[in-house]
């Protein structure tokens, strides 16, 4: 730029000069005349300056221009990076999932047993040798493993079987009608329980210590019952008549206890499968019900009409009244020994005090007949002394007030019954210690972090069962599958991942295993928990 300018303003006739070039850092010579040296001189240096000053401002700028431009290529790579990096995640989140919605029905991979094939598909054995078979692990912490099809393949060879879709359907119908009609034939059996033979289980009734305790206890009451009945017609004392009342409650209410044993001591099935446990706390309410109506009302009912309506000429005190109230106090007592020491032993069993023991009605059946013989035995009493007075005084008020008292007496053991066993029916809580033992021994496990959400429900006198959400440590869980496998031979897999499809393969498969290694954590856990708390029945460990 600057030898076009310059020559531009010089002739042939011009003297030699020269000026330094800053643009081309050398020399250039320019011819001058001497009038000419100083105009051109100026003019050549102020245009010279102006243009180089130019030259000098085209090239800051293209200097910073690259500068800006090398920064936002940096920024412009990362970027780019940033973005392919999250394309290639994307596009495995995409390749991972695109062939799973989980908001719709995905049946392909369900399995099922061979019992249920049969059952359901209506296929013999032989149809199910040809079909593929999966080894999965059993659902019963002490079996082997079992062996499984895809329910998809055994519902595609019955359809082959049976030539239909429809004529299968036809089938099952009709096998589900002839269900239904053998069950509604064996609902009321004559001479087989659904449990087994009817001797066998009364004979497991009677050997148990509540039922043994309650069965002495209902004939004793049964004989006591007669006697007073006897006593009362021939004497009409009012006490005498509150303790026949007294006893046939008791001999009742001591046979519907037997039926509750009975009925507990049947296996779950498909319709109860938590079992007939229950049944004790149904019947003790059932009874503490019966004992509050008919000892407790009619009693207080019959003295509060002899303090109104009072009788005369009746012997209420003589010898046979006695000798019935002291034969009566001594069988009484002796059921009462017999179910005090039931009581005891099943406290010690459970570590706990014998008060505790009956305040939790964990042995409603006993509880009852503990109860009952107690109220007995102080009823005997109440009547034996309201007789006494009544004969040495000739005053019935004693015979009337001895009759309210044994019914108010009936009346506070019905309560307890009641609540008691009301209580243990809705669904309550084990003991807060044993809840916090239950919870400590999970937290001590190495594949468990934390132990949430605990409960624990009693499902009978003895039985109960737990539940609680369970975080488990992936990377233990992890650890302990890999312990049982070849790791090298898992690194050559890897190595030789080299599609997408291959690795998600890789992944499956070994992630598969992964959840096995849970399941077989999570029997381990409950095996443990059944073997240091016998009367566990029933755990659920959720997942969080």
């Amino acid at each position: 730029m600057i030898r076009p300018v310059c020559r531009k303003l010089i002739g042939s006739k011009f003297w030699k000069t020269q000026f330094f070039c800053p643009r081309f850092c050398h020399q250039v010579t320019y011819k001058k005349t001497p009038s000419m040296w100083k105009t051109t001189l100026d003019s050549f240096n102020s245009r010279s300056l102006h243009v180089s000053s130019r030259i000098l401002q085209t090239e800051t700028t293209k200097s910073e221009s690259k500068t800006e431009t090398v920064t936002e290529d940096k920024e412009l790579d990362a970027t780019n990076k940033k973005e392919d990096k999250s394309t290639i995640v994307s596009k495995m989140k995409t390749y991972m999932l695109k062939r799973r919605d989980y908001t719709k029905k995905y049946t392909d991979n369900n399995t099922i047993t061979a019992v249920r094939a049969m059952q359901e598909y209506m296929l013999p054995p032989s149809d199910l040798e040809e079909l593929r078979q999966i080894r999965v692990r059993s659902p019963y912490a002490s079996n082997a493993p079992i062996h499984v099809y895809l329910e998809r393949d055994v519902e595609k060879k019955a359809i082959e079987v049976w030539g239909s879709k429809e004529a299968l359907e036809r089938e099952r119908k009709r096998l589900k009608r002839l269900e239904v009609k053998r069950r509604q034939k064996l609902q009321f059996p004559m001479s087989q329980s659904d449990n087994g033979p009817v001797m066998s289980q009364y004979k497991g009734l009677l050997s148990g210590g509540p039922g043994r305790v309650v069965a002495f206890a209902a004939a004793a009451n049964g004989l006591i019952c007669f006697f007073k009945l006897g006593c009362f017609l021939s004497t009409g004392s009012a006490s005498m008549f509150s303790e026949t009342l007294h006893s046939l409650a008791d001999t009742c209410n001591q046979l519907l206890l037997l039926w509750g044993i009975n009925e507990s001591l049947k296996k779950a099935d498909e319709e109860h499968p938590y079992g007939f446990g229950n049944m004790r706390h149904i019947m003790s309410l059932i009874s503490g019900v019966g004992i509050f109506c008919i000892g407790c009302g009619a009693s207080i009912y019959h003295g509060i009409q002899v303090l109104l309506h009072p009788a005369s000429g009746l012997e209420i005190g003589n010898m046979m009244s006695f000798s019935v109230l002291l034969g009566a106090a001594v069988m009484e007592s002796a059921s009462l020994a017999l179910a005090v020491n039931e009581t005891r032993r099943n406290a010690k069993k459970y570590e706990l005090s014998f008060w505790e023991y009956v305040k939790e009605s964990r042995d409603p059946s006993t509880n009852v007949v503990l109860l009952e013989d107690s109220a007995a035995v102080m009823g005997v009493g109440i009547a034996g002394s309201a007789i006494a007075l009544t004969y040495y005084t000739g005053n019935v008020l004693f015979d009337a007030v001895g009759s309210i008292m044994i019914g108010g007496l009936l009346g506070g053991v019905a309560t307890f019954l009641v609540t008691s066993n009301a209580n243990a029916l809705i669904g309550r809580s084990i003991p807060p210690s044993r809840l916090e033992e239950l919870q400590e021994m999970l937290e001590d496990d190495a594949v468990i972090r934390g132990v949430y959400d605990v409960k624990a429900t009693q499902l009978s006198s003895e039985e109960f069962k737990f539940k609680a959400e369970i975080d488990f440590d992936g990377r233990e869980i992890t650890r302990a599958y890999l312990a049982s496998v070849d790791m090298e031979n898992m690194l050559q897999e890897i190595h030789a991942v080299q599609t997408l499809e291959e690795l998600e393969i890789l992944i499956s498969r070994y992630g598969e295993h992964v959840i096995d290694t849970l399941g077989v954590h999570v029997d381990r856990i409950e095996s443990e928990l059944k073997k240091k708390n016998p009367d566990l029945r029933h755990i659920d460990l959720e997942v969080l």
